[in-house]
């Protein structure tokens, strides 16, 4: 972890590079990144400094929510959009690059609504993936200013909590619903809408750190974090796999299995056997 002196300049970096930017269109997600961005943005300049949150069967209510939540605290301009991923059959084919297309509809959608500078919540860790969604901004023009200003996400959470930001500085990654899919299965609403049912009863029920719903050629398995795949007692195990099983009858058999980053995330192009794209940079995520 930075220095309060390291996090200072940090900070100051990104308040100049976003002060040099001008006005600004932030696409938000929901997640830390992006809201902190927004916040800080806003703040800055608040005349000249807009919102876009697009809504998607991709993107839990939740993190809408907490986008409207905030604009409403903080008084921003902000616009939610429907940004068409799913009329695209490549989106909804599933393949390696599915973010590309993504926040190509994503930047598509907003650029026509705003003369203002795109901005994004990446940040320097996600140059560390393979993030396509990457080459879709940088066709858009659009501009990271986190990784301007050297910021990782730590970093990120520490400036959310100097802004005062609470538990959305403490917030997990957020990946979009897709992200759920094994790569090469289609992705449609109605799966989506299973993931997310899943994912929020195991919350309600044992309260997990982090949990992950995946639909795999082979099934469905729901993915833990290590304490509590640790503490899930037999009669439990069996609650939760008959009503999951309920969920996802074309998607037998349920398991369970520790969590790992982006383990549905399947190619063997780039060098890579798995990754992931998070969606901290898009505006439905964003």
């Amino acid at each position: 972890m930075e220095s309060h002196a390291e996090i200072d300049a940090r900070q100051d970096a990104l308040e100049r590079v976003v002060e040099a930017i001008g006005a600004a269109a932030v696409a938000v997600s929901g997640g830390v990144d992006s809201m902190t961005l927004a916040t800080l943005a806003h703040r800055r300049r608040p005349a000249t400094t807009a919102m876009f949150h697009a809504v998607s069967a991709a993107v839990p209510d939740e993190a809408t929510g907490r986008v409207r939540d905030l604009a409403a605290r903080e008084g921003w301009n902000l616009t939610v959009v429907d940004a068409g991923e799913f009329a695209r059959a490549e989106y909804r084919a599933n393949p390696v690059n599915r973010c590309y297309f993504c926040k190509t509809s994503l930047y598509g959608t907003i650029r026509p609504l705003t003369c203002a500078q795109i901005l994004s919540g990446a940040n320097l860790d996600d140059l560390g993936e393979y993030r396509p969604g990457l080459d879709a901004a940088r066709e858009h023009g659009v501009r990271h200013p986190y990784i301007e200003a050297g910021i990782d996400k730590l970093t990120v959470r520490a400036i959310a909590r100097r802004l005062g930001l609470g538990d959305i500085a403490e917030l997990p990654a957020a990946p979009c619903l897709a992200s759920r899919i094994e790569t090469g299965i289609g992705v449609e609403a109605d799966m989506l809408a299973r993931v997310h049912a899943a994912e929020r009863y195991v919350a309600r029920r044992i309260g997990p750190r982090t949990v992950r719903c995946r639909v795999r050629a082979a099934g469905v398995t729901v993915e833990l974090d290590a304490a509590s795949l640790a503490a899930l007692d037999a009669g439990t195990r069996a609650e939760l796999t008959a009503r999951i099983a309920r969920l996802f009858e074309d998607r037998q058999p349920v398991g369970f299995a520790a969590y790992r980053v982006g383990s549905a995330f399947l190619t063997e192009a780039h060098g890579l056997t798995e990754a992931h794209c998070l969606t901290e940079d898009r505006a439905a995520a964003v």
